[in-house]
């Protein structure tokens, strides 16, 4: 079953995840995009320019990685040669590290596993899909529709995907293929289309409670980047939750997320004069954005209906559809808070390409990539729907002036703000332990479950408070509380 056709519906981060993982296989991969042609010209006209009708998330922050990173550096290196030459850069662990570490650390392997790439997804995807291009068992078929999925039945009953119906030029035909992914991302219809074919597909999903809004910026000619030395770049005030991105070409945005129940402070935060008055209280955005050093380069966009989901095509151990696959959004997403979409999505292509290498029994195949995508996956998708409860209710006593948070609340808050906080400033194993869990290296949440680490962690909160901050392990004070920023804003609480 080698040199099979693959038709791929949806040309966004999972589906160049596809061409790069199959780009030197045997295997024929067409993918179906319904936008025109990737646009000629360089990244800033792109960003300008370029329309994509599916990736609502095209113009917001993101964070690349150390998991995409690494994985771009090792497998494809004229890739990432092309995304540097773009502008795009790397920032490696040690650059990120917090005073109170710079001078005493030292690299150790695996440090550069931690490394981040700059760049906004424009960039990222343009440079991605001209380089796929050039791949000689990989295209493009452009302003094409995808409208249902075609199916059959095997002698057993069960339910067979054997290509795509397409329309273009308002007309709809027939594309077969030996397999067909699923790479559409959020707003897929793949799901209905096969439930009313008769497949079991199970679904799980829970809110996220939040709204993102964002706005690029770009440094002057004469100004540079703020000196990092300390101050937070992102943090959670419990009413807002801020993050600076820096990206490509002395580009940098900032994304101020709401929680839902926040009507007044969602509705009023698209207008940019409203957007840049919050920065401007917040330290950590307030150096960025501040008109001597930068100017704004778009306006505001916002992005809302967030929900973590979890779809399988395997139920009770039983394939739903055969020669079909589901990666990226378009079967797993969370929250984007941590920027794992991006990282996820190509991570899965290369998972289902390692599926296609071990068996070529179509339902070993289903089965085999099911699990692989629950061991890969699931920790982090429990772990941000477990983040997100908590921060629903952390929104909800915010807006409560009667609030008083139980004891398990206060320890919970302290073991945070005491401990973990400090521990991460104050020691480097502890520091690079969750930094792996963050960069989608390691399990989230087993990071601290090592008795080494948890005993350091609780030593930092055993140490006096007084101690703490007179070694600098506490960061500046992330902004204003809610009712102060509120009325700053003229606001009703």
């Amino acid at each position: 079953m080698s040199g099979q056709n693959i038709l791929v519906a949806g040309t966004g981060i999972a589906g160049l995840g596809i061409a790069l993982a199959f780009g030197n296989s045997e295997h024929r991969i067409t993918l179906v995009d319904r936008d025109p042609p990737t646009p000629e010209g360089s990244p800033e006209e792109a960003f300008q320019s370029w329309e994509r009708r599916g990736a609502t998330q095209l113009r917001h922050s993101h964070v690349f990685l150390g998991r995409l990173t690494t994985l771009l550096r090792a497998r494809y290196p004229q890739l990432m040669q092309e995304l540097l030459d773009s502008g795009a850069r790397i920032f490696g662990f040690e650059d990120g590290l917090p005073p109170t570490l710079r001078d005493s650390y030292r690299a150790r392997p695996g440090d550069d596993e931690l490394a981040i790439l700059f760049s906004r997804r424009t960039t990222l995807e343009l440079v991605m899909r001209r380089y796929a291009s050039r791949l000689p068992n990989v295209s493009f078929l452009n302003e094409a529709g995808v409208r249902n999925v075609i199916t059959n039945r095997d002698d057993s009953g069960t339910l067979m995907v054997e290509g795509l119906k397409i329309e273009r030029n308002s007309t709809i035909a027939d594309m077969r293929a030996d397999l067909v992914v699923d790479a559409s991302g959020r707003n897929t219809t793949f799901h209905d289309w096969l439930r009313a074919a008769g497949a079991m597909v199970t679904e799980e999903e829970s809110p996220a409670g939040i709204l993102y809004f964002t706005r690029h910026y770009k440094l002057r000619d004469d100004a540079e980047e703020p000196i990092r030395d300390g101050t937070p770049g992102a943090g959670d005030l419990g009413y807002i939750k801020f993050g600076v991105f820096p990206a490509d070409n002395r580009h940098f945005s900032v994304t101020l997320a709401v929680p839902e129940i926040e009507t007044a402070l969602r509705m009023a935060i698209v207008r940019p004069e409203t957007f840049d008055a919050i920065c401007m209280e917040i330290p950590g955005c307030a150096r960025w954005v501040d008109p001597a050093r930068s100017e704004a380069a778009s306006q505001v966009f916002s992005m809302g209906n967030l929900k973590s989901v979890w779809r399988s095509y395997v139920h009770a151990g039983q394939p739903q559809a055969l020669n079909f696959f589901a990666v990226g959004d378009a079967t797993v997403r969370t929250n984007p808070l941590y920027g794992r979409g991006c990282s996820s999505g190509v991570v899965h292509a290369h998972l289902l390409r390692q599926t296609l290498d071990i068996s070529d029994n179509p339902r070993t195949r289903a089965v085999l990539f099911d699990a692989d995508t629950r061991k890969a996956l699931r920790p982090f998708y429990d772990s941000m729907v477990r983040q997100d409860k908590q921060a629903i209710r952390r929104a909800e006593h915010e807006r409560d002036p009667d609030y008083v948070p139980s004891f398990r609340a206060k320890m919970m808050k302290s073991f945070v703000e005491d401990a973990i906080g400090p521990a991460t400033r104050g020691n480097i194993e502890i520091l690079r332990a969750l930094s792996r869990a963050f960069h989608m290296i390691d399990d989230p949440a087993a990071w601290l479950k090592k008795p080494s680490t948890l005993a350091s962690v609780m030593r930092f909160w055993a140490m006096p408070e007084k101690t703490k901050r007179a070694r600098g392990f506490y960061p500046p004070k992330f902004g204003p509380e809610r009712a102060q920023m509120l009325s700053r804003l003229n606001l009703a609480a």
